[in-house]
């Protein structure tokens, strides 16, 4: 299972990809913790709210570093409920800033709460939609997949869109949870597990429903307990699998937000439009919507 110079995955902000070769399968184990916390502790979702913005961080490493993307991968479920809008971006690592991740949600709290304590994800959404959308550093394209958003929640949609989409046999969980320590400010964690079919692998239909069976034994606990060690949970899933375990790969919060994409952005307005967003002092102050911060500009 260990190869002699591997390095063992830290407790979060990690994705820690491995393969079962005899099985024609790949996989991913993700964990989220300081990034997962940076992402969403600002946001002031309701709990439901803040559980689908954690799992679509989740999914959006889980994907991103499955793709060794070079660019940005992001996934965006909008619907019509009372969360009608969660989006989490993933960034390749690049030469000089390391992979990153960033997210955002909007809801109506309101709503939310008069659907009782632990509303199902098709009450918090409604009618909506996945779209999942790759942009590559080098390339002037992006490639985009859209699906409805499954009832069952943000895991079964993104199977459906591997389904519909890559037409490739796979299975995800995810889960994210509000942590509460004596003392300290309540924080987010997020975890997900993702297996595959390897493209062009030769494979037994039976191995990939054997192996599905002890992936669904996985408890949403362990996938964010950071005093459990990735190794220690895949062994508990797979011991009787050979099971190849590649470079861990690090995750912190990431965001490209920056004052003089803003200023060009405004630069295309007229005069008047620009003054019309202006505070009285004849400054724009732009907040970003996913890390909080106020980029100002002057008129």
């Amino acid at each position: 299972m260990f190869a002699a110079d591997y390095i063992s995955a830290p407790p979060g902000d990690f994705v820690l990809p491995f393969d079962l070769p005899e099985a024609g399968v790949r996989g991913r184990l993700v964990r989220l913790d300081a990034s997962s916390s940076r992402a969403l502790d600002h946001h002031d979702l309701p709990e439901a709210a803040g559980r689908v913005a954690g799992e679509a961080l989740a999914l959006v490493v889980l994907l991103g570093s499955l793709l060794k993307l070079d660019g940005k991968l992001t996934v965006q479920l909008q619907a019509k409920g009372p969360l009608d809008l969660a989006v989490a971006d993933y960034y390749g690592a690049s030469e000089t800033d390391p992979r990153g991740l960033r997210g955002y949600a909007r809801a109506d709290a309101e709503s939310i709460a008069a659907l009782g304590r632990q509303p199902s994800f098709a009450a918090l959404t409604g009618e909506g939609s996945l779209a999942i959308t790759v942009r590559p550093r080098i390339e002037d394209k992006q490639y985009q997949g859209v699906v409805a958003l499954v009832s069952d929640g943000v895991a079964a949609s993104a199977e459906n869109y591997f389904r519909q989409s890559e037409q490739l046999d796979t299975m995800v969980r995810l889960t994210a949870a509000q942590f509460v320590m004596p003392m300290q400010v309540p924080s987010w964690r997020a975890g997900g597990l993702l297996l595959q079919v390897t493209p062009g692998a030769k494979r037994d239909p039976d191995d990939w429903n054997r192996l599905t069976m002890l992936a669904s034994t996985v408890e949403a606990v362990e996938l964010v307990d950071t005093g459990l060690a990735a190794e220690t949970l895949l062994w508990r899933l797979f011991n009787q699998e050979e099971v190849r375990l590649l470079p861990v790969e690090p995750i912190s919060f990431r965001c490209d937000c920056n004052l003089e994409s803003i200023r060009a952005v405004l630069q295309s307005y007229p005069h008047e439009s620009r003054t019309d967003l202006a505070d009285p002092d004849g400054v724009i102050r732009a907040k970003c919507e996913f890390c909080g911060a106020v980029h100002a500009i002057e008129i």
